[in-house]
């Protein structure tokens, strides 16, 4: 038996040895393995997916998934920096319905408008981030401005300390997820970014969910010892609706489960680029990132991100250009880092929030000092950030 399929053996095997639940023992496994020594085997690879093929022992068959392409012009598309639905693949995994992964539809060179939005522009207030509970409320918060600089000199001085941008966690859009009361407030909400609500809305279009509302977002800045602890997208009050997930930077490994923790769940890479909409049966399952992929040839760029942003833009692009510094910036931080944004539909057509107790509408979610990507420390409990680390 070869290296790989010795590995795919022992992942379908620890996942039914008794004791522990087999989310958190691949959790684990995951979290601890070395892939220098080839410890990834059972992780589907969608940007290599061979439809009807299974990867190995214990892992599901990959299938074909159907886009709407008619919903979605090109047009639209190309504004929002995709290729036409008609270039892009699609594929689920048999026994998860509802569940699409799209390896990577962006055109070349329009991830960078993404990664830059996330780290120059939906980072600053009004909108909501880990770092609001260090800073008073008057002075201002351009992560950006404050860390530009720390980026560009990153290779010269390797022992530096970290920048503010390298230290953000997590950002909340729209309505502002409460991370204590685990809920969406009426009252806690700022303008969601148009040009991530027309990018959300053409993929939902094209995976058969037109009309839907793009209201709320979390975005999540991983390094590379980060992970995100085994949970389920449930707040949201409308779950008719999907759940969109967009990755840029540095590959990371996907878990995606059961309704139930103790199902054993699939491994999957999430590579640059790479969408995921969770729908239907999958909207409401277990899902985890144990861990986050150092790039193979050290501290560089996957090749997907090697092309800069066009010049020319469409002139009624939701993209904007991406100067060679800010670039640069993005290109700096990616290197040992991942952003993943997710836009949610929260309510239904036409339905409001229900009333809640005085006291728990006035709750501050800028107060809390909890971040939900944990550190090789703490591997499915939320981290306590810290801003000296």
């Amino acid at each position: 038996m070869g290296k790989m399929a010795t590995v795919v053996s022992s992942v379908a095997t620890l996942a039914t040895e008794p004791g522990e639940d087999a989310f958190r023992k691949l959790f684990r496994f995951y979290r601890q393995s070395r892939p220098e020594k080839g410890d990834l085997g059972g992780v589907i690879d969608f940007s290599a997916a061979h439809v009807g093929r299974s990867t190995g022992p214990g892992t599901q068959k990959v299938v074909r998934s159907q886009l709407s392409v008619s919903s979605v012009s090109e047009h639209n598309a190309h504004r929002a920096g995709l290729k036409p639905v008609s270039k892009w693949q699609a594929y689920g995994l048999e026994g998860y319905p509802g569940f699409i992964f799209i390896p990577n539809p962006f055109l070349p060179g329009y991830q960078w408008h993404w990664v830059k939005q996330c780290l120059k522009l939906y980072s600053q207030k009004p909108n909501v981030c880990n770092l609001d509970k260090h800073m008073s409320k008057e002075e201002p918060r351009d992560l950006w401005e404050q860390s530009k600089e720390f980026l560009r000199c990153k290779e010269l001085n390797k022992r530096r300390p970290r920048s503010l941008l390298e230290k953000l966690r997590w950002v909340t859009l729209g309505y502002h997820y409460n991370w204590d009361s685990k809920k969406y407030s009426a009252d806690h909400y700022t303008p969601f970014p148009s040009d991530l609500a027309f990018l959300s809305e053409q993929v939902a279009a094209a995976c058969g969910f037109q009309g839907f509302r793009a209201e709320a977002g979390i975005l999540n800045y991983y390094r590379l010892d980060s992970t995100l602890g085994i949970h389920v997208d449930r707040s949201e009050l409308d779950h008719s609706r999907p759940l969109l997930s967009f990755s840029f930077g540095q590959s990371a490994i996907f878990l995606l489960g059961g309704l139930k923790r103790d199902e054993t769940p699939t491994a999957m890479f999430m590579h640059s680029g790479d969408i995921m909409v969770m729908s239907g049966f999958s909207r409401l399952l277990n899902h985890a990132v144990p861990r986050v992929l150092p790039n193979p040839e050290g501290e560089g760029l996957p090749h997907c991100l090697e092309t800069p942003l066009p010049a020319i833009l469409p002139k009624d692009a939701v993209v904007e250009p991406c100067s060679v510094e800010d670039r640069q910036v993005c290109a700096s931080y990616l290197r040992t880092a991942r952003v993943n944004m997710t836009v949610r539909q929260v309510l239904a057509k036409d339905q409001d929030f229900p009333l809640e107790p005085m006291e728990e509408n006035k709750r501050d979610v800028t107060t809390e000092d909890f971040c939900h990507l944990g550190g090789q420390n703490n591997q499915v409990k939320r981290a306590r950030l810290n801003l000296d680390s």
